[in-house]
């Protein structure tokens, strides 16, 4: 069996991601077979593994990382919430049911063995399993029934390492609190403190370290600093708060409006965007922060219905129906484009109560909802030539679908899908209204295709007669090396390979 090695945390967004994808990423470069796990994740972020299975966005990330190929192992249970509260059960890649908080917890007895499972499997063909925990492994009220931070921990003998976020204060008090919360079974297998976020001279922090080791212990690896210079995804909503553009605003040539939904789901879609040199890319959430942009995406959505209904009260489809009127560019990924049709029809109920809803009529479609859910990773060759799609015919890219529902009609579809999950395929894909400038699409991860994404924007810079700054293609690979770098120089790595029970 593999070694495992456990990244905890203090609370939520404190850098265990970050963290685990670095240690996959330098174990990988020692040689090892790595491979990342996260028994349950709540996100609004997925993916899709080869062979059709739905998991967290983030552990796709990691096994990137770990340069190993995704499986649905690495994240046997995906949450994706719907509303404050009820959630979507994603188990083993396939959708269990939706059910409360409360309800959840009478599940999880059913879910453990899954986890359980899948980390045994994880273990056996890997040297390390680099694992991940959620929230907080102190939130005590939740313990009896927690399958992701200590019983995880507990079940492989996992040492741990637990990550505080000092960007936020009130660091000390929340590793030593985590700490003096957890039995003290739990509390032995904390092995070492990192500090993430940081912004200063980490020698001030030596006495607070010092007096942290003496009520606990545990000593610290080391301190991260606040970085903003390695291009990486975001794990959840809560990051987009705080999303710098690549480019500073007065170089920005041409500007890209996101609608920040309430439950926007695979907002990595939008990534390359904010890195391409000369676009400033927004996510608005009122008509007075809409702006003039050059282009409004509609992104994903748990709830395509209810943020609608959002959209409407604040009046924000008012505002792309003007936008496009005003002869703009409007493009919808997945719920967003169910949204610019003409109509959503539920008639079995699958996402709300509404068993017709009216679209932004924006594309000549109409959406019904069915209960199987579509999850594969596809192919796709661009058929149309015109609108936004200038320049683009003849091309080919890659995406992935995760959607409830078909959507058909009238319009032009843009790409013709000619692989889906490896198996070969022939069908038309998205809408395209006669001017080019709506554009729908099922397609997850289409701004990832650079060739696409570039002529995309070299057309709306021409329609403003304007010059657009040359984009290199990101290198996912280098900008790994260049976390796994950082957290080298930061941290005491001779530690947590001895802690890991690894040479060196």
């Amino acid at each position: 069996m593999g070694k495992v090695l456990m990244v905890q945390g203090t609370g939520s967004h404190a850098g265990k991601s970050l963290l685990t994808m670095a240690l996959c990423r330098i174990f990988s470069r020692e040689g090892l077979r790595v491979a990342p796990f996260k028994a349950q994740n709540m996100s609004l972020n997925s993916f899709v593994t080869p062979d059709g299975c739905e998991f967290s966005r983030a552990q796709a990330v990691q096994a990137d990382a770990a340069r190993v190929i995704p499986r649905v192992e690495m994240n046997p249970i995906l949450l994706k919430p719907q509303d404050r509260r009820c959630s979507q059960v994603v188990a083993m890649g396939k959708p269990l049911c939706v059910t409360s908080a409360r309800e959840y917890c009478a599940l999880t007895p059913q879910l453990w063995p899954l986890v359980a499972r899948s980390l045994d499997t994880l273990r056996e063909s890997n040297d390390i399993v680099v694992m991940e925990g959620a929230g907080s492994p102190a939130e005590i009220n939740l313990r009896e029934h927690e399958i992701v931070n200590m019983r995880v921990a507990r079940y492989a003998k996992a040492p741990v390492i637990l990550v505080g976020d000092i960007d936020r204060g009130g660091v000390f008090a929340s590793l030593l609190g985590t700490v003096a919360l957890l039995e003290p079974e739990e509390r032995a297998l904390i092995r070492t403190f990192v500090i993430n976020k940081f912004r200063g001279d980490p020698s001030l922090l030596d006495s607070g370290l010092e007096e942290l080791k003496q009520r606990t212990g545990v000593s610290t690896a080391g301190v991260l600093p606040y970085f903003t210079d390695v291009s990486l995804p975001e794990e959840d909503s809560v990051g987009l708060e705080n999303s710098p553009t690549v480019q500073p605003e007065p170089e920005a040539v041409l500007e890209v409006a996101v609608i920040r939904l309430p439950r926007i789901a695979n907002f990595d879609d939008f990534d390359p965007l904010r890195r391409e040199p000369g676009v400033r890319l927004r996510y608005v959430d009122s008509p007075g922060r809409m702006g003039s942009p050059d282009l409004v995406v509609i992104p994903g959505s748990k709830a395509t219905v209810a943020d609608l209904e959002w959209m409407r009260q604040r009046g924000l489809d008012r505002s792309v129906s003007a936008h496009r009127r005003d002869g703009r560019a409007v493009a919808g990924l997945c719920g967003g484009y169910q949204m610019l049709g003409q109509y959503i029809l539920d008639p079995g109920r699958v996402e709300s109560d509404r068993p017709r809803t009216e679209g932004l009529g924006l594309l000549p479609v109409k959406t019904v909802f069915e209960s199987r859910k579509a999850t594969c990773q596809v192919k796709a060759d661009i058929v149309s030539g015109h609108g936004l799609m200038a320049g683009s015919q003849g091309n080919s890219v890659t995406g992935y679908e995760i959607h409830m529902g078909r959507t058909f009609g009238t319009g032009s579809a843009p790409f013709r899908i000619r692989e889906r999950s490896g198996n070969p395929a022939d069908d038309p894909e998205g809408s395209l209204d006669s001017e080019g400038l709506t554009l729908g699409t099922y397609l997850h991860g289409l701004f990832h295709n650079h060739d696409f994404r570039r002529r995309l924007l070299l057309h709306l810079a021409a329609g403003k007669n304007i010059a657009l700054p040359e984009g290199a293609v990101l290198d996912m690979e280098r900008e790994y090396d260049r976390l796994a770098d950082l957290v080298n120089r930061h941290l005491d790595m001779e530690a947590i390979h001895r802690i890991a029970g690894l040479k060196p």
